[in-house]
């Protein structure tokens, strides 16, 4: 078979092809019509981010299988259209994991020592031995915000130097995070207690520019390191924080635009060190990244099994039409019920009740467990999302039972930890209308789309018409509501659709009255 590289790889990649008896061709130049012809009799196409797989290049490429990418981002990949034509998308994840958890581990050193200032003014012809009092990493606290793969690998080598470490990671275990060495904290006391803070948390919505003044200012004395994405940390406040003497020091490897700025504040101080996004660039993990990419186009080829696919469904063809409607719907019942649950998630249960227990829901579950990691896992997909579990130490379970009292098939995703537990309980009405039919035993009939807001108070006259008017005065418009009660004035559940984002000064006024008990702003549909 031919695959097409259009990107440089590294040699290993390209052998691990040839001896799989395919044809490689390479073409680092190709663009336009020439990348057309190139791909239209291609079975494989490995890229890394100088190529863009649009649209118009899978429709020209007829008999491809599989899109390798020779890394993580997938941006310059449709996906959406690659899984129209049929075309399995891949990425390689774990290659650069080894590599991106040294180059922490050595820009944490180089912020402790001052080892870059050190040498430049030694190179300069200075010989500044008194200016340097380093400080030791041993016996050190080390405050892990995000710990993944990296942020594990990360604790597990700065653990062994005799570091304590704390660590925030909502979606991590007690117990996995105990086997790491680590304490699992809430977010602002990883901050206080650290000594030195390292980010390795994915780019989204909710973590873009969470580590800003009022966050810095918690690291009086400290220094902060990020090699893994860029818009985490506000880099203007971190600027001027180091400036004053509040933070003590940062190394940074990513930063919110790239190349960075010629005139970025961050280059201004000496105690900021910087890097050109370093942390994959090793001989071995680019090694590792060709590797991996190559032997997934070799599987997919052979039609087996391909271990980091975005977008393959693992379903039989002939099933996957009765199953099909309920993807959405368990992954919505995941967002919902993860983005209720406050504090960590520590077990996932997905029960089937009704005529969906009679199905291979394997899939299904994956896509409640995408739901359910999508608001802080970068690039979570229904493939991936059961590896992710396994790797945070989060319990998954599965029922079924083929009883159903009040519907012909209900889905039911329900999140917890030690502490509390959310459930939320869907069905399709006349096929495919998805509806929430139930929270917490609550019944409601709540239709499932963009933004939510959900409230629980006391069940007395007069707190529904406080919502309505706050959500009114914040030129919030209610597009539908549904509301449900245990017991005559005991503690009612509303459900809200709402048309735009509830302004945090909206939600702190209602939750100052004590008939409400709590206030929780839920988006679906990629609503930000």
């Amino acid at each position: 078979m031919k695959v097409l590289v259009t990107d440089p790889i590294a040699d290993a990649g390209l052998d691990v092809l040839r001896d799989a008896g395919h044809e490689v061709e390479t073409g680092y130049e190709l663009e336009g019509d020439d990348l057309l012809e190139a791909v239209s009799d291609a079975h494989g196409l490995i890229v890394r981010s100088g190529t863009e797989v649009t649209d118009e290049v899978l429709a020209a490429a007829e008999e491809l299988v599989i899109v390798g990418r020779a890394g993580i981002g997938v941006d310059n990949i449709d996906i959406d259209a690659a899984t129209d034509e049929g075309v399995i998308v891949a990425n390689a994840p774990e290659g650069n994991v080894r590599a991106a958890a040294e180059h922490t581990v050595a820009m944490t050193f180089a912020a402790a020592r001052s080892i870059p200032q050190a040498h430049i003014r030694l190179k300069n012809g200075e010989w500044a031995k008194s200016d340097y009092l380093g400080t030791e990493l041993n016996g050190k606290t080390l405050g892990v915000v995000g710990l993944g793969r990296v942020g594990q690998e990360v604790a597990k080598k700065l653990d062994s130097l005799g570091m304590d470490i704390v660590a925030f990671d909502p979606y991590i275990s007690e117990e996995r995070a105990e086997r790491l060495g680590a304490e699992l904290v809430d977010f602002e006391p990883c901050l206080e207690r650290a000594d030195f803070l390292t980010i390795h948390t994915p780019l989204t919505p909710e973590t873009e520019g969470m580590i800003g003044e009022e966050e810095l200012d918690l690291l009086e004395g400290d220094y902060i390191v990020n090699v893994g994405r860029g818009g985490i940390i506000q880099e203007d406040a971190l600027a001027a924080k180091v400036e004053d003497g509040t933070v003590a020091g940062a190394a940074l490897d990513v930063f919110a635009e790239e190349p960075l700025s010629a005139d970025s504040p961050l280059l201004e101080h000496d105690d900021i060190i910087v890097t050109p996004h370093l942390g994959a660039s090793t001989e071995a993990a680019q090694e590792n990244v060709a590797t991996s990419t190559a032997e997934q186009i070799n599987a997919a080829i052979a039609g087996e099994p391909v271990a980091n696919a975005l977008n393959a469904p693992s379903i039989d063809e002939s099933a996957f039409p009765r199953v099909e409607p309920y993807i959405d719907l368990a992954e919505t019942a995941g967002k919902v019920a993860a983005q209720l649950l406050e504090g960590r998630i520590e077990d996932v249960e997905v029960v089937y009740e009704g005529e969906i227990a009679d199905e291979d829901v394997e899939f299904v579950t994956a896509s409640a467990l995408k739901g359910v990691f999508e608001p802080l896992e970068w690039q979570v997909n229904a493939v991936n999302a059961p590896q992710i579990a396994e790797d945070r130490g989060v319990d998954v379970t599965e029922s079924k039972t083929r009883q159903a009292e009040d519907f012909q098939s209900l889905i039911s995703v329900t999140v917890s930890n030690d502490d509390d537990q959310v459930s939320v309980d869907g069905t399709l009405f006349a096929g495919d209308d998805p509806r929430i039919v139930r929270i917490d035993g609550y019944r409601v009939d709540a239709i499932p789309h963009g933004r939510m807001v959900i409230t629980r108070n006391t069940d007395e006259p007069g707190v529904i018409g406080l919502i309505g008017s706050v959500m009114g005065k914040h030129d919030v418009n209610i597009a539908g509501m549904f509301n449900a009660r245990e017991t005559i004035g005991g503690e009612a559940l509303t459900v809200y659709n709402v048309d735009s984002e509830v302004p945090a000064d909206a939600k702190a006024e209602l939750e100052d009255d004590e008939r409400v008990i709590g206030v929780s702003d839920i988006t679906l549909n990629g609503q930000n």
